[in-house]
């Protein structure tokens, strides 16, 4: 099957296939896996085009609502976060669509920048691993080994938001997460993921709140920044003629179908998987896919 818009034939099974795999295991951690959907277009089938940021944007507004309707049913939905992330990452993206169209349309400037943001996250994670963090101020010295309670919002100003979860409180400053958002939407405008998907890790390793809390925000934020990303993206086409821009639109719902369904069934999973687990496989996923941007793999 040829995508015009893209350039290139793929048989139309395979973007549903990787899609269901991939986000299948980054649900889990709050992450739509567009982060590697975009390498797989660029490196597997040679889409390098800034029109496979905008058709990535596609695939988390298909792709999202899936893994966000388990969370919000099974009540670990933080909506003061969701929020926050929402605020911060919306300009920050449509800074970063331009600053993809204007500054990074060649390809092998653009795998730089992606490979050092991914480094940074990945690295970032594994320090998470391999340390054993003190609890906060104010925290009761438990952690579950599996998320098997429900969310209860206690305050939200811009000062502090927190929660409740499984008996345990957290509480992170508001207007340090609106910047932290604004600075990774900007990242994820760029890359093509909407800003909120690369947000989760620095949520666990910035502010220590639960993998189990931080997924459905995460995931939320990523949804309708995407819609404001593509959205920038498609107006903006008709003003560089020479330069494919727009999504391949056929492309970005193959690849989302995959991605509800295998959404679905990670938030769905979620709750029984240990979260060093879902941080480890996060953590490989992020590492790989950067080392491999440099050539190393």
């Amino acid at each position: 099957m040829f995508f015009p818009v893209a350039e290139v034939t793929v048989q139309p099974w395979l973007p549903p296939l990787v899609a269901f795999g991939i986000s299948f295991f980054t649900s889990m951690g709050g992450v739509s896996g567009a982060f590697l959907i975009l390498p797989f277009q660029v490196s597997c089938l040679g889409f390098d085009s800034p029109s496979v940021s905008a058709t990535n944007h596609i695939f988390n507004i298909v792709a999202i609502p899936s893994g966000v309707y388990r969370y919000i049913r099974e009540g670990r939905m933080v909506w003061p976060l969701t929020w926050a992330v929402i605020i911060g990452t919306l300009p920050g993206v449509l800074i970063g669509a331009i600053v993809r169209i204007k500054y990074l349309p060649d390809p092998t400037v653009f795998k730089r920048f992606a490979a050092v943001v991914l480094l940074y996250i990945g690295f970032r994670l594994v320090k998470d691993l391999l340390r054993q963090a003190p609890l906060p101020a104010g925290k009761i010295p438990r952690r579950p080994t599996a998320g098997t309670g429900t969310v209860t919002s206690t305050h939200f100003s811009w000062k502090k938001l927190g929660f409740t979860y499984d008996e345990v409180s957290y509480q992170a400053p508001t207007l340090s997460i609106l910047a932290l958002s604004a600075i990774v939407g900007i990242i994820g405008g760029v890359y093509g993921i909407g800003g909120g998907a690369i947000i989760a890790p620095f949520f666990v390793s910035f502010f220590g709140l639960p993998v189990y809390t931080v997924a459905g925000a995460a995931l939320m934020g990523t949804m309708l920044t995407s819609v404001a990303g593509v959205s920038f993206f498609q107006i903006m086409a008709p003003f560089y003629p020479a330069m494919a821009i727009a999504p391949d639109w056929r492309l970005g719902l193959l690849f989302g179908l995959g991605g509800f369904a295998g959404m679905y069934c990670g938030a769905r999973l979620q709750k029984f998987v240990p979260a060093r687990l879902i941080k480890s496989i996060l953590s490989f996923c992020i590492l790989y896919t950067g080392l491999h941007y440099l050539g190393l793999f």
